[in-house]
């Protein structure tokens, strides 16, 4: 059966991830073997295809780690593909309002709780070994993750928030600030008072409220905010910072 998060993000615990967006599968196993409790294979704005994240979810599979696949759009067909293919949960970007939210939840379940269409020879249901349980139980073990990215969504966080099988308000602040209109500005007071608003609303719904940070100093803030699904940085951050790094060490002897 497919390996959940859902349970331990409902009960508010403080669950630890990555953003995987380089496409390399070599990466997502040394995420997934890491001690993080899950990981978020980028196929939005990452480097993989349907082919690479095929890969990447089975090598996670070998690890204690949760594949939840980020889609590129809140379309149906988005969604059975890669839950097909054995995540655990699908994050969705840019939802503004409740009856998204809603489409976003029917579009990870079978009917009758959904729209999902309906496959048995597919790696979530361990090529039809598992398909009878995988059918039955996938809605409560699958997590939906809905991005809250746009002042629509936060005047609409407490419909948003109230859908069932929404599981998780994340927040993701480069989106947000810019159409905010405040780019990158993380200690505006618009975008503090939205980031507020958030987390309440998911409290107050029992829903776990959920973030992406670039900077580990900025953890403890965010855990005493009330956000307890929180992704911290990227492989191809790491990558990038390290290459910098090296780079700058010859400084001194060049040019």
């Amino acid at each position: 059966m497919v390996k959940s998060i859902r349970r331990r993000a409902l009960e508010r615990e403080v669950v630890a991830g990555t953003f995987l967006n380089l496409g390399s599968a070599v990466t997502a196993e040394i995420a997934g073997k890491s001690g993080l409790d899950w990981v978020l294979i980028d196929i939005e704005h990452g480097a993989s295809d349907l082919e690479t994240l095929r890969v990447q979810l089975q090598v996670v599979s070998g690890t204690p780690a949760v594949p939840i696949v980020r889609i590129a759009a809140n379309e149906p067909p988005r969604f059975k593909r890669v839950l097909d293919m054995g995540a655990s949960g699908v994050m969705v970007p840019y939802v503004s309002t409740a009856a998204e939210a809603e489409r976003a939840v029917a579009s990870s379940r079978y009917p009758p709780r959904g729209i999902r269409g309906v496959a048995k020879l597919n790696r979530g249901s361990e090529f039809g070994r598992d398909f009878d349980d995988y059918f039955s139980s996938s809605h409560e073990l699958l997590t939906t993750v809905v991005q809250i990215e746009t002042p629509e969504a936060v005047n609409a966080i407490d419909g948003i928030a109230a859908v069932d099988g929404v599981d998780v308000l994340f927040i993701g602040p480069l989106d947000l600030s810019v159409n905010l209109g405040i780019p990158q500005q993380f200690d505006h007071p618009r975008f503090l008072d939205a980031r507020a608003r958030v987390s309440e609303a998911a409290r107050r719904a029992g829903k776990a409220a959920g973030i992406l940070l670039l900077d580990p100093g900025h953890l403890d803030a965010a855990v005493r905010d009330g956000f307890t699904f929180i992704a911290l940085g990227s492989d191809g951050g790491l990558v990038a910072a390290g290459m910098q790094n090296i780079a700058a060490a010859f400084d001194p002897h060049t040019a």
